[in-house]
């Protein structure tokens, strides 16, 4: 740690941990709920726990995102950060809003909570993974505009490098695609349409460049290769993934009432999508073999390789195998518009 206020950093790392726990629990919850039907019911119904389940994994990882942020702007900016104080204010914050709603998700029926927070006036709530009540959501949009301004000031008033700008794109535009969570058209078309705009475009757009500057960053510090040759793959990282991601949130609109040609360019895009994941693994084992020192925290060195491997055999591997139409259509049979002839 080369700067003081990188150690606002340490209870986002707490906190991710805690709640990434909690979404296991959970998700045992559930498997053990598709074995034993009736475990823990009335007092933690299936829907519910998925609910939280889904929650607390957006929630941990914007935590580590944020903590992941903090740590690595001033190193890379070569100043302190603008405003700790704001850090750990936004925190607490954040920390405390998300446990209200986890326990408002268990202990109020959902209706209920919907009726208590305001949904009457902006629905916005019953979405999956955008179930929270609506000040939730305000809140969350305020943490990530405090949050955004803090990271933008200390950039700005340091040293400027590609890897801070490739962060900064990314959680700029995790804000501005959350801000789809609020448009909930009667229309279902129209629904599935936009809200894939945050789901679909998080994962395989902005979360993208906040993975590849982080990788970049980490790759840095343990191998000691030149910043220059960081960057060029980096570029080229960004590059495909922004042009497959984008385009390839056309494999959602198969059977949602979407025209008939994101059939096509979803299927091809789509099926590109592998490619940025591939060529992030590539990157980091290159990177890694061409290191010029031994770098004595063997468990970043690990970590760098395995965010690679694991990316693309998860996002990867995993998600090509149901990204065609024809496969598709049976993966997300949910999804048939109601509009389609019977």
């Amino acid at each position: 740690m080369q700067y003081q206020s990188q150690a606002v950093a340490k209870p986002y790392f707490i906190a991710a941990i805690g709640l990434f726990i909690g979404q296991i629990v959970f998700g045992l919850i559930m498997g053990l709920q598709y074995v034993i039907g009736d475990f823990l019911f009335p007092l933690i119904p299936f829907n519910v726990a998925r609910m939280v389940h889904t929650n607390l994994l957006i929630v941990w990882l914007l935590f580590g995102f944020m903590g992941a942020a903090y740590y690595m702007v001033p190193e890379e900016s070569e100043t302190e950060l603008f405003s700790p104080k704001l850090a750990l204010a936004l925190f607490w914050i954040f920390l405390v809003a998300g446990a209200l709603t986890i326990v408002g998700y268990l202990f109020v029926p959902y209706a209920t909570l919907a009726q208590m927070t305001g949904n009457d006036i902006l629905a916005t709530m019953g979405r999956e993974f955008l179930e929270q009540p609506l000040p939730t959501k305000l809140g969350i949009v305020v943490v990530a505009l405090a949050f955004l301004f803090n990271i933008t000031m200390t950039v700005l008033k340091g040293r400027k490098t590609s890897i801070s700008m490739v962060l900064l794109l990314g959680l700029w535009g995790l804000a501005v695609f959350f801000l789809f969570s609020f448009y909930n058209p009667h229309d279902l078309v129209k629904d599935k349409y936009y809200w894939w705009w945050v789901v679909h475009l998080w994962v395989e757009g902005v979360w993208e460049l906040i993975l590849g500057a982080l990788l970049a960053f980490v790759l840095i510090k343990v191998t000691g290769v030149d910043r220059e040759v960081i960057e060029k793959w980096l570029y080229v990282i960004i590059t495909l993934t922004l042009v497959t991601g984008i385009i390839g949130t056309g494999h959602h609109y198969y059977w949602i009432g979407a025209p008939e040609y994101w059939q096509w360019w979803g299927s091809v895009f789509s099926a590109l999508e592998p490619i940025p994941f591939f060529a992030m693994t590539v990157f980091a084992f290159n990177m890694v073999n061409r290191r010029r020192r031994e770098h004595p925290n063997k468990a970043a060195v690990l970590w760098a390789l395995g965010t690679g491997v694991m990316a693309f055999l998860g996002a990867g591997v995993w998600g090509f195998l149901h990204t065609l139409a024809p496969v598709n259509y049976y993966t997300h049979g949910s999804q048939i518009t109601s509009t389609a002839p019977t």
